[in-house]
C-alpha cells in the first residue's frame, strides 16, 4: 500500500513517515499545500494523511480540490486539537478521518489501517483466502496457523493482492501501489516477487491471468 504524508512540520514529517514505514507502507510525503496537491493528483496513492494548516495552499483547499477532480482515496486528516470547526469543515469537504494534534503515532496508524481496509471493502483486521490469513493489525501473514516470513516486498506484494482479493491486478497498478516515486520501476521486478510467493506457500494462491495481470482468490459476496 502506498501512502502520501503532507505535513509542513519538518520533524512531525519525518516522524509520519518513519511510523507509516515501519508499518508496512511505502509512504511519499510533501510538505507545502502545493507539492501535496501536485502528487495526489498525479499519483495512485491508497490513502493520505494530510495537515489542515500548509503553507502555500491550505489543506481545506488541496482536500476540496481533489474531491472536485473526482480522486476519491481515503484521506485523514491533522487538525489543532482546539479548531473543532477544522475537523467539521475537513468532514464537509471531504475527508474520512481527523487526529487532532498532538496524537500518538499508533493511533494515526490505526486509523489509516481501517480506511484502507473499509476503502478495499473489509469489515474486520484479517483477511481470509483459503488456508492462508492477512492480519493487518499484526501485519503478518499465516498458512495453516504457520506465520510465513517474507521479505518486505513480498508482504507488500500479497498484502495489496488480498486486500483486493477477487480482482485482476495489472502489473503496472502493483508498481505504482508498492513503490515510491524515486524508486527505479522495473515491471520484472514483480515477476520475480511473485515467484518467490509461490514457492512460500502450499497452495496455487496467486493466478497469473495472461495479458491482465494477477489475481488471488474470489471477491467476497
Amino acid at each position: 500500500m502506498r501512502l502520501l504524508v503532507v505535513e509542513d512540520d519538518n520533524d512531525l514529517n519525518r516522524q509520519l513517515r518513519e511510523a507509516l514505514e515501519e508499518a508496512g507502507y511505502v509512504v511519499d510525503s510533501a510538505k507545502d499545500g502545493e507539492e501535496g496537491h501536485f502528487l495526489g493528483d498525479t499519483e495512485p496513492y491508497d490513502a493520505v494523511v494530510l495537515d489542515l494548516g500548509l503553507p502555500v495552499l491550505d489543506g481545506l483547499s488541496v482536500l476540496e480540490r481533489w474531491r472536485r477532480d473526482g480522486r476519491t482515496m481515503p484521506v485523514l486528516i491533522l487538525t489543532a486539537r482546539d479548531r473543532w470547526s477544522d475537523k467539521v469543515a475537513g468532514i464537509d469537504a471531504g475527508a474520512d478521518d481527523y487526529v487532532a494534534k498532538p496524537f500518538h503515532m499508533e493511533e494515526v496508524v490505526a486509523r489509516l489501517r481501517a480506511l484502507l481496509r473499509r476503502a478495499a471493502g473489509h469489515a474486520s483486521n484479517e483477511i481470509a483466502v483459503g488456508d492462508v490469513r492477512l492480519d493487518m493489525r499484526a501485519g503478518k501473514i499465516t498458512e495453516n496457523g504457520t506465520t510465513v516470513k517474507l521479505t518486505s516486498h513480498e508482504f507488500r506484494l500479497l498484502s495489496y493482492l488480498m486486500h483486493h482479493k477477487g480482482r485482476i491486478v495489472s502489473r503496472t497498478e502493483l508498481i505504482e501501489h508498492l513503490y515510491d516515486q524515486d524508486f527505479d520501476r522495473d515491471s520484472n521486478t514483480i515477476e520475480v516477487f511473485v515467484g518467490r510467493l509461490r514457492k512460500k506457500f502450499d497452495t496455487g494462491l496467486i493466478e497469473t491471468v495472461r495479458g491482465l495481470g494477477y489475481r488471488i482468490g474470489e471477491a467476497d459476496g
